[in-house]
Formats: C-alpha cells, structure tokens, sequence
C-alpha cells in the first residue's frame, strides 16, 4: 500500500487505495439514498481542493463552512485541508452578526454556503469583510437572479476543480504530500458561554492522533453505520463524521433535514450513536409521554419491565452478583419491551453509544442501561480535540466520564481543576496569544472544570470552576448536578438554578413545551401560546410536584426553596444560549434580575 501523511486527507487517500467501491456516504434526496463510494468520495474532495486553488486559495487561507451537514461540506473540509488551507465551521443557526464575527476573525478568503438562507446572512455583512472574495453555495435554488459576481454554485467549483486535474494529472496527490502532521487543520470556535468565541486551531497530528486513541478503546470497524445529524462545526460531530469515519473506513449517513432524523435512525438503524444530553432527555420524555397513551398491555408492561430493569443496573453499580435467573428475566423484558421501544428509537442496532458536551443526569443513563442501551459519557474540550475521557469498551461506570484515553495525562490542581497533557492539545487560539498562554502555558490543558478522581481513575466531574455556587452560608454547591437532576423530569426542558451570595437556592425553569401541552390538553386546560401555558397555576403545581421530588435526593441546603417558571423559551438569537444550546448563565441572571430577585423578596 502506498505511503501517505498521517493528516486528514491522507487517510482519505488511504481508504480510497483500500475500500475504492465500498459505500462512504449516503444522503437522502427527495426520499431516496444515494451512495458514494470511497474513490467518488477522493474525487468530489480533489475537485473541491483544485476548484478552490483555481479560486486564487494559498497554504494557509482560511475556508469557512456554513450550512447543514451534507456531503458537499465534507467535500470543502477536506478540499481546503488538502490544499494546504484551514476549514473553519460557522453554526448554521448563527445569525448574521454571529456570522459576521467568525468570517471577520478568521480571515475568511471563501465561504461555502448550503442555502439561499445562509447565503443572505453572508451577503447582509459581506460589505464589511473586505477579506471574502468568494460565497460558493451547495443549493442554488433562489440565489440564480441575485447577480452578485462573487457568488458562484458549488457545482461551478468542483467543474473548474475537474478542469484542473485533467490539465495537471497528479497536482491534488502533490498538494496532499505536501501537507504535514503539523499543519493546522482546521479551526473550530467555542461556544462562547463566558465571552465572544475564540478560534481553537487544531492540527492533524492533534485529530489523528485522537482518532487512533479513540478507536483504540472503542470496538469500532469498516462496518460500522453512523447517522450525522449534530452541527459539523461541533468538534463532536466532526469527530463522528470525519475524523473518525476517515480513521476507522465505516459509512457516514446524512438526513434529509434535521426534522427526519428520527426517521432516519430508524430506516439506517445506527451502529453507532453519538448525543447530546439533551436528545437522550428528549428520547427518554417522549417514550414516557408515549406510554401515557399506549394499551393496557403496553402500560402494564412498562410497570413492570422499566423496574425490573433499573434493580438489575442498581445492583450492577452496587457489584452484586447477577445470577443466571435474573438475566434469564432481563432477557424476556428484552423481548417485550426493550426491544420494541430501541427499535421505534432507531437505536436497536447501536453497540457504541455516546452522551457529551455537557454533563448528563445519572438518572438518564441508569434508564437506557435497564432497557440494555449502556450509554459512555465521555468528557473533554475543544482545545484537547475534543474528548481526554472515555469509557473502555463495556466498562461504564455511571456518574464518572471514565478514563483517560490512551496518550492522555490528568492531574487535578489544587482547587481540583481538571488539567490534561496529550498529543491532543490544540496550537492555539487564533491571533489570541494571550488567551493561549493562559490556557496552556504551563502545557497543560487547563479546563476550567472541576473535579475529583476516584482510586481507578475514574473521573467525575463536578461542575464549571467558575459557576460553583457559594451561599451566603458558606455552602459550596455545583449547580449542574441539581439542574441536570431537574430535566430527569419529561416536563421541564430547561432548568438554571441561582444562589451565588444568597441565603437559599432557587431556579429559573422553562418548561418542556410539547410534554406540558400534552399534559394540559388531556386536562381540557385552556392555552393559545408558550406563555399562556407556562403562566396556568396548574401547570406551576405541575412543575412544583416535579421540584419536590428531585429535591428529596439532595440535602435541605441543596434543595430548590423557590422557582419560578420562565414564559419565554430561552433562546439562540437572544444571546441565552449558545449554539450548541448551553445556557448562558450571566446572560440569563442579568435578563432575567427582576425575576430572580422576586424569589428572594426584592423587586
């Protein structure tokens, strides 16, 4: 087999000389899968590549990403990677400020848009970067009469790029040998919780040293199937869809639109299956609003299966001994249950399944593992290349994130602040040095979380250094573990708990609007809006039920005094949430003061 760089294109160039036909991609298109070999895969890339050289792009420039994910943004990923350049992912939900921001502060030379919409947010702030010389868009519908002679279709490129290899046979194999481990290979932005997002620059030696760490601990293979649904720009789905897809060779499968994912994890039947706390949330209320409506049968099973399964994990965690009857059990619970509710997910193929970004409910997982789902939650930043902390293969211990990856160093500091060192650790932020050299001066990673680590080192991560609550009592209190306790709850989709320098806790809660509308429509409650259903006293006393319960599992301290229910949902556009949908806390508390401050008898 022929010699190639240990970068992102170089694995593609292998996987090409070594599956050449075997399905790469698959996209659904007016209801129809079409497929893409490995070697149509390399071409559509070396196209991309050439056409953006043909464009004037030098090692170096930066190439920005901006649209849902589709084969074409693949494409461009790897196009620009292989021309010496650095793709930069840009939040298909961004609005054109945010947009704005990130092509200004990376230098974007060309954009590649999916649609008439992101292609109008680009055009609404283009006569404010001088440095954007061309908008290629993947769709062409409705952007044909616009007349703007920077904006060309992506077809027009990979045809320019098609031109250029036919004249120079062999450019796009020179241009990938050229591209080292060193070179920084794309830039990923940070959600921005506490500040404008800064640009973390990864290299390939960073993305390819993750990958065979990553694949290392996980039984991963060639014949694996993955649905890409999360945004591309996320260092996780990235991870999934092309970091470790070009790693391991298995099959990438893009929905038609984020609204038929659920459908199409059904009709591919995912082998593997990577979320964010908040879809297994939203999987784990819908199965239970589900139940509510389904047969006697059906809801007697649930009553029994769901318990029988939750002991079993319970005395799993506890290391007692399983014996034979009891799995005999869980293996008919398998049959009458399990099975059918993993199969109506999409998810009953799934032997790899992942929960990240943000910390999620102990309750959550116990609840997939009785059904024998057994979820690893994995931990990391986006400097480090996105995950540092793994389960080993079916070792999953619930409430820590597991182990390091092979490669990976933790320690705690003094304050128990999670820090690594790995071949993982990003170059740095672009044109911020100083950020940098806080982050990483020392070499190593300084997380800004905070954490212990039992004595099989095992981590568990307690909460972000800076949001630790301390009352007015003296009390330290890591909100996340209460907040994530909160959204067990199918009714509550969003829970922020206050209580820095104050004599109790309390929260800001915003209701999970199509359980609570379910739930109120079956009780004949009036409602017209979000508003109106989050201000009906029912609804409160709803809510206030589920508060009590989940604050019986913590001490009195810890316990929630008063909340009250948000009438709004909160909200990208409105600078409450980021684009990976984390709360902003200071901009929530500094909206939302006269609220707060209510809860403690002050207006």
């Amino acid at each position: 087999m022929t010699a190639y760089p240990d970068t992102l294109p170089g694995l593609l160039a292998r996987n090409r000389e070594r599956f050449l036909n075997r399905t790469a991609l698959r996209e659904k298109d007016l209801g129809i899968w079409q497929e893409v070999s490995w070697n149509r895969y390399y071409d559509h890339v070396k196209h991309c590549c050439l056409g953006l050289r043909s464009l004037g792009l030098q090692r170096g420039d930066k190439v920005a990403i901006l649209g849902d994910n589709c084969r074409e943004w693949l494409y461009t990923d790897l196009g620009a990677q292989s021309a010496g350049a650095v793709a930069v992912g840009v939040y298909p939900t961004n609005p054109p400020k945010q947009v704005e921001y990130v092509l200004r502060h990376s230098d974007a030379s060309v954009v590649v848009v999916k649609d008439q919409e992101q292609a109008d947010k680009v055009l609404e702030v283009k006569p404010r970067l001088p440095g954007l010389k061309k908008i290629v868009a993947v769709d062409m519908k409705g952007l044909r009469h616009y007349g703007d002679s920077d904006l060309m279709s992506f077809s027009e490129l990979e045809a320019i790029g098609a031109r250029s290899a036919a004249a120079e046979p062999g450019l796009f194999e020179e241009l990938i040998a050229k591209t080292g481990p060193e070179d920084v290979a794309l830039m990923v932005y940070t959600s921005g919780t506490t500040g404008p997002p800064k640009g973390a620059m990864l290299t390939h030696a960073n993305l390819v040293s993750l990958a065979g760490s990553f694949a290392g601990v996980l039984d991963m293979s060639h014949g694996d199937q993955v649905v890409s649904y999360l945004p591309l720009c996320h260092i996780a789905e990235r991870l999934v869809s092309v970091i470790l897809a070009l790693h391991v060779g298995y099959t990438v499968n893009f929905a038609e639109s984020i609204d038929t994912v659920q459908e199409s994890l059904y009709e591919i039947a995912p082998t593997v299956f990577v979320a964010v706390p908040r879809i297994w949330e939203k999987m784990h209320a819908a199965i239970n609003i589900r139940m509510k409506d389904a047969t006697f049968l059906k809801k007697a099973a649930y009553r029994v299966w769901i318990p029988f399964g939750r002991s079993m994990v319970e005395r799993e965690i506890q290391g007692k001994n399983i014996h034979l009857g009891w799995r005999l059990l869980h293996r008919l619970g398998y049959l009458c249950l399990y099975r059918p509710i993993l199969g109506k997910l999409g998810l009953l193929r799934v032997r790899v399944a992942i929960s990240g970004s943000a910390p999620i409910a102990p309750e959550i997982l116990k609840f997939y593992r009785a059904m024998g789902l057994r979820i690893s939650e994995v931990y990391g930043q986006t400097e480090g290349s996105g995950v540092s902390h793994i389960h080993h293969g079916k070792d999953t211990k619930i409430g820590s994130v597991g182990r390091p990856l092979p490669g990976v160093e933790c320690r705690l500091g003094q304050d128990g602040e999670i820090t690594t060192r790995s071949p993982m650790l990003f170059a740095g932020y672009y044109k911020d040095p100083e950020a940098t050299e806080a982050v990483r001066g020392d070499g190593w990673l300084h997380s800004g979380d905070v954490g212990v680590m039992d004595e099989g080192g095992y981590l568990y991560v307690t909460d972000r250094k800076k949001d630790i609550i301390i009352t007015s009592g003296g009390k330290n209190i890591a909100p996340s573990e209460i907040e994530n306790r909160l959204k067990c709850s199918p009714f509550i989709n969003e829970a922020v708990v206050i209580g820095d320098g104050r004599p109790y806790l309390t929260a800001l809660i915003q209701i999970d609007y199509d359980t609570v509308s379910k739930w109120a429509q079956d009780r004949n409650l009036s409602f017209t809006t979000f508003k109106s259903l989050a201000q009906n006293r029912q609804v409160y006393e709803l809510i206030d039920e589920e508060v009590q319960e989940a604050n019986r599992e913590f001490s009195r301290v810890e316990g929630i005094k008063k909340f009250t229910l948000l009438d709004k949902q909160l909200d990208h556009d409105d600078d409450e949430l980021t684009a990976t949908l984390k709360v902003r806390r200071k901009s929530v508390e500094t909206k939302f003061k006269g609220l707060i401050d209510s809860l403690y008898g002050r207006r």
